[in-house]
């Protein structure tokens, strides 16, 4: 499939002035997407868990409009500096969606979980965006079907943010195009068609809160910096070789190597981060202590329990689902003391979007 197959037509009836409203997850890729080329597209596959308790709320409120204005509210309150990256995005998708410019839009956001902190916002924010959108042109154009529908929310959820495609669906879901995966693509996510053992069934992900503070250095700019890095052709073959690892490890269940896969991938994220330039590092010395924490656990006890990381400082510790009360316990006891003010966040694997 080809990007045109995504081109709307010019000839829309008019909506009347409205309200649409879309929950959207965020998503912890396990093969990290790191680098992109042309608009928004990936230089190597991803594969991610969809979370379920970490979500963004979007309300898109249309009316009818000589051209395409709108105004952006985190949390009851105007966000101005979020409007630059909306307006990017309409840019981008415009051809796709013409009948934006017949209206003025006011785009009411919450988050479950805090922004611009590593937690994949933008990819929760831009899906739950691109669903609104969706949505309207469902009423535009009836006989869409709805796998049309989902997979163009995808598509153009990427163009907002291209983690955000993987935020439509779940609870495994693939992101570029990989030889072993059929359905795979780089214009959109699409879930995971393989046999998943009983261990990774509702897999759960409790997020270490280290640093709720904006991160020092955009993904946008850490993504623009693998242009020319030293090391860029060896991660993206290793990203595909991890993704055909981890396809082994889904169908016969072996957690210690999915540990090992998950637990490389984070640390080789940070690596690249490290060895850009410039070079920069979103690790704080409280992530650091998490890791080793553990790694102690896990010697100690035989645990399952590993981590992962996304472009932030936060920690994703992630657990079999008949680990969770040791586990939980373990967190509570050992790690929240790292957490800006004890906080975390359980969460787990889930099912994707909904219309609110």
């Amino acid at each position: 499939m080809t990007q045109d197959a995504f081109l709307g037509s010019k000839e829309y009836k008019q909506l009347a002035n409205g309200v649409v409203s879309w929950q959207s997850p965020s998503n912890i890729a396990l093969v990290k997407y790191w680098g992109k080329y042309g608009e928004q597209l990936p230089q190597n596959p991803s594969i991610s868990f969809t979370l379920s308790n970490c979500n963004t709320k979007t309300t898109l409120s249309y009316q009818k409009s000589n051209t395409t204005s709108f105004q952006v509210f985190l949390d009851g309150k105007r966000e101005e500096s979020f409007e630059p990256k909306i307006k990017t995005f309409f840019e981008r998708i415009e051809t796709y969606v013409p009948f934006v410019k017949a209206y003025s839009f006011r785009i009411e956001t919450t988050n479950s979980f805090p922004h611009s902190s590593g937690i994949a916002s933008s990819a929760s924010g831009m899906s739950a965006l691109a669903l609104c959108l969706m949505d309207m042109e469902k009423q535009l154009v009836p006989e869409l079907t709805q796998d049309y529908l989902t997979q163009k929310a995808s598509f153009l959820a990427r163009l907002g943010s291209g983690s955000a495609c993987r935020s439509i669906e779940g609870p495994l879901v693939v992101w570029g195009a990989h030889k072993e995966i059929n359905n795979s693509s780089n214009l959109f996510g699409t879930p995971f068609l393989g046999k998943v053992h009983e261990v990774f069934t509702n897999y759960q992900d409790t997020i270490l809160l280290v640093d709720k503070g904006e991160k020092q250095v955009s993904s946008t700019v850490g993504h623009g910096l693998m242009h020319g890095h030293a090391f860029a052709k060896a991660r993206f073959a290793q990203a595909h070789e991890n993704l055909s690892s981890l396809m082994t490890v889904f169908k016969n269940g072996a957690i210690d190597d999915f540990i090992k896969i998950v637990e490389s991938e984070a640390l080789t994220l940070h690596a690249m981060m490290m060895t850009s330039h410039p070079y920069f590092i979103l690790m704080k010395p409280n992530t650091l202590q998490i890791i080793n924490t553990i790694w102690q656990y896990r010697e100690e006890t035989g645990s399952k329990v590993c981590f992962t990381l996304d472009a932030g400082a936060n920690v994703h510790v992630m657990y079999p689902a008949t680990e969770k009360d040791n586990v939980q316990e373990f967190i509570a006891k050992k790690l929240a003391k790292y957490c800006q003010n004890g906080q975390y966040i359980h969460d787990n694997a889930g099912l994707g979007a909904k219309k609110l």
